[in-house]
């Protein structure tokens, strides 16, 4: 069977695409069946110009005078996004922020399950209950090979971040949601987001300043 080769598609790129993506179902939840590269760029924040050059990587489609089929795009964003079906993803840290995560239950609604999450402590108190199974560190490997995870949550303390990262690539992790304060080191195939909430703060300060 021949592999499907992935188009290359910037980083920017795939980012508007998830908030086009958002925009196509708060559409298709107003049964909106159709929308026009103007209106659906307007409702995202961008110009026009973006949103088409952005949809080339799909190829020409789209009716002229009509627009965008709302569903057909809304499917194939999901289909290159990966988020047709739930994503199986793993959380490691279960301090205040992690527990926070685990309470939040917009992830299935955007194609991500959290199937395990895992602590040192496992006694420690936490104030809010757990619903998501909760594993000693040591069950990492088995848990990512049992479920087929190729994804993750950090959540850990800075210092316990580096050695995190290191366990779930060499059990095959290549997609890594860090919210640790560390700058992780990973191999070239390893994608990491960092989510650093002090450095979105600093963005902001400068933007209110007189």
């Amino acid at each position: 069977m021949k592999k499907t080769v992935r188009p290359e598609i910037p980083r920017k790129t795939i980012y508007r695409l998830s908030v086009y993506l958002r925009c196509l179902q708060r559409l298709r939840e107003n049964q909106l069946q159709t929308v026009s590269s103007e209106a659906l760029a307007r409702v995202a924040g961008v110009k026009p110009t973006q949103l088409r050059k952005d949809l080339t990587y799909f190829g020409q489609f789209g009716t002229r005078g009509l627009g965008y089929d709302v569903n057909q795009l809304a499917k194939m964003i999901s289909d290159l996004l990966g988020t047709n079906r739930l994503q199986p993803v793993v959380l490691v840290g279960v301090g205040n922020l992690g527990t926070a995560l685990l309470s939040y239950r917009g992830f299935e609604q955007e194609g991500f399950e959290i199937v395990g999450a895992f602590d040192q402590d496992m006694k420690r108190p936490r104030d809010k209950p757990i619903k998501t199974p909760l594993y000693p560190l040591e069950r990492l490997g088995e848990i990512i090979h049992d479920r087929a995870v190729r994804m993750a949550i950090i959540t850990v303390p800075a210092e316990a971040a580096q050695e995190v990262a290191n366990q779930l690539v060499e059990h095959g992790v290549t997609g890594i949601l860090n919210f640790s304060p560390a700058m992780l080191s990973v191999p070239e195939h390893v994608m990491v987001n960092n989510v650093n909430l002090a450095i979105e703060l600093e963005n902001l300060s400068y933007f209110i300043q007189d």
